[in-house]
């Protein structure tokens, strides 16, 4: 079976950190020929190395390009913007996610599409996303929902596993966090991704309980991070409240590599997401294959893989908002929820003990690139021996 992917690679973007995974993964089965077209980053985006290993990121430079007048069997599209015209090969596939509840009017504009009902429905493309609202929101925006099809998002569990008691403390004293309670949150930092309420909260909660910290790792290469959350602390926390931050607050905005984050999941004590709008939100996923127990927003994508066991899930009301002239869906997660469970992870320490057991169970039985991977090539026809 001939695959042509066309996607992104090398660069910390979810989309390119989905597709370099499902490429190494697809790489161990000796029956798929695999073809990668490198397609045009967005905006000044740059390469960056370092962030998979150097065998990794040699397998997948390796991987080749299709020769002219290819004619594949499968056409997978991994990058933005979603393009839902026939590929020509026998089957093709467009990996997207929506965040608000629909495919928003900027990404329309960049697909040439005031709808996406003659897009979509008029051709036999297959849509596939990462979370059941992520497929509402295609459906919402005119796609056929019988070609919309879910394959959720993976981990790698050599990277994302719980540390034993003996290497989690000497990590936590590597990075200085012996006698602190450490909320961790990572990701872009902007608006949709809960920073204002995550700040508003823990000004609280490190009021009352003063060895809590909060450690942020951005990315800066990217999404100017750190913009993003001294802009919030400016604009949306009151003198006395940054006072009470700042000082117990840890920003990281380098390009890491996978396992160095995994670092972080490893060595804190809670990983807290009250996000607005997402379309799947993997570190959440990452955090509890590590072992942490996470306070995220309910009823939007990680309602699809949390559970009580190593979860607590924010109180939120979805609202419509008129944004950019165009209505969307946002989560409004519960600021006073949110403290209570911020506070209650600092006081049940037997809930944070559990987790370290039940969570990354519950992940690597459904959610490895290996069970991702082997979901996804169902959808795309493959044909086992």
């Amino acid at each position: 079976m001939q695959i042509l992917v066309e996607g992104w690679r090398f660069i910390s973007q979810s989309y390119a950190v989905v597709n370099q995974f499902q490429l190494l993964e697809m790489l161990k089965y000796p029956d798929l020929e695999l073809f990668h077209r490198e397609m045009p980053y967005l905006a000044n985006w740059q390469r960056t190395s370092g962030i998979l290993s150097a065998a990794e990121e040699a397998a997948l430079a390796n991987i080749p390009e299709p020769p002219p007048n290819l004619k594949p069997d499968v056409v997978l599209r991994m990058n933005m913007p979603f393009n839902l015209t026939p590929s020509g090969a026998d089957r093709t596939y467009v990996f997207g996610l929506t965040e608000n509840g629909i495919v928003q009017n900027s990404m329309r504009m960049r697909m040439k599409a005031p709808s996406l009902r003659p897009f979509h429905q008029d051709t036999d493309v297959i849509i596939i996303t990462s979370s059941n609202w992520s497929r509402e929101g295609f459906i919402n925006s005119g796609a056929d929902g019988d070609r919309v099809v879910v394959v959720p998002i993976g981990i790698d569990p050599r990277t994302c596993y719980p540390l034993s008691d003996g290497d989690r403390r000497a990590l936590r004293t590597q990075f200085g966090w012996d006698d602190r309670f450490i909320f961790l949150n990572v990701g872009a930092m902007s608006d949709r991704k809960g920073i204002v309420p995550l700040l508003k909260a823990f000004a609280t909660v490190v009021h009352r309980y003063p060895q809590a910290s909060l450690v942020l790792k951005g990315n800066d290469s990217l999404y100017n991070s750190r913009d993003c959350v001294v802009d919030t602390l400016n604009r949306s926390l009151t003198e006395s409240e940054r006072a009470k931050v700042v000082p117990n607050l840890a920003y990281i905005g380098e390009d890491w590599s996978f396992d160095r984050v995994a670092q972080l999941y490893q060595a804190a004590d809670a990983y807290v997401s009250p996000y607005l709008a997402e379309g799947f939100n993997m570190p959440v996923l990452e955090a509890i294959a590590c072992g942490l127990p996470v306070i995220c927003t309910a009823g939007g994508p990680t309602d699809d893989f949390t559970r009580s066991e190593f979860a607590w899930r924010i109180e939120s009301t979805l609202e419509v908002m008129t944004i950019d002239r165009e209505p969307r869906y946002i989560f409004n997660p519960n600021l006073d929820n949110l403290i209570y469970l911020m506070e209650r992870a600092i006081g049940e320490p037997e809930f944070l003990t559990s987790s370290r057991q039940t969570g990354p169970k519950f992940v690597a039985d459904r959610y490895t690139w290996e069970e991702v991977v082997h979901r996804l090539l169902d959808i795309l026809e493959y044909k086992r021996e």
